[in-house]
């Protein structure tokens, strides 16, 4: 998930060398952690949220597959 998360990431902003992801996995859930530049904080997260739902309902598809819950964090 880790991947396909800083994929993304990279694609829709500006400083692609500022994007950092961490992942940390329990038992059922993998938290993926994903750090970007705060100049590009807007572009990932998009108006009222859209990128970022989008961004999480990808992961959740990509996800199904392992049985395992994933929480997409956007962090500053």
């Amino acid at each position: 998930m880790k991947e396909l998360v800083e994929v993304i990431a990279k694609a829709l902003v500006e400083n692609p060398d500022e994007v950092m992801v961490t992942e940390t996995e329990n038992d059922k859930t993998i938290t993926v952690e994903l750090r970007v530049a705060p100049s590009d904080m807007g572009k990932v997260i998009g108006k009222q949220g859209r990128i970022a739902k989008a961004i999480r309902s990808v992961v959740k598809a990509a996800s199904s597959k392992e049985n395992k819950r994933v929480n997409v964090e956007i962090v500053q």
